[in-house]
């Protein structure tokens, strides 16, 4: 009987350092989570802002709807631009539903 009386007694000792290894990982997972989530979204966020301020009359744009068209004014108040679709039609979008700047020409090539 002495014999698992004495057992019990040396597993509830336990190890001494778990508070240590559990801030370890907690800072192995918040390493992770820095250079797999927020950095790469981050960096998205800067070029997609830079995307937006480079904008500027007679650029060729691909919308988020898949629209492409010229830009014919940018209203630097409130942040909305002016798309000639065609000849006939213009539309007013936000500037922050542009995808991307196309190269010139891309329109005539369409």
């Amino acid at each position: 009987m002495s014999l698992f009386i004495s057992q019990a007694h040396a597993a509830a000792e336990g190890p001494a350092d778990s508070g240590m290894s559990f801030l370890f990982m907690m800072v192995v997972f918040a390493a992770i989570f820095y250079f797999m989530i927020y950095r790469p979204q981050a960096k998205r966020n800067k070029e997609h802002k830079n995307l937006m301020e480079s904008i500027a009359k007679g650029d060729e744009v691909l919308t988020q709807g898949g629209l492409i068209g010229r830009v014919v004014k940018v209203n630097a108040e409130n942040d909305y631009l002016q798309i000639e679709l065609n000849e006939n039609n213009v539309i007013a979008i936000k500037k922050s539903f542009v995808t991307a700047v196309l190269p010139k020409g891309t329109l005539k090539s369409i």
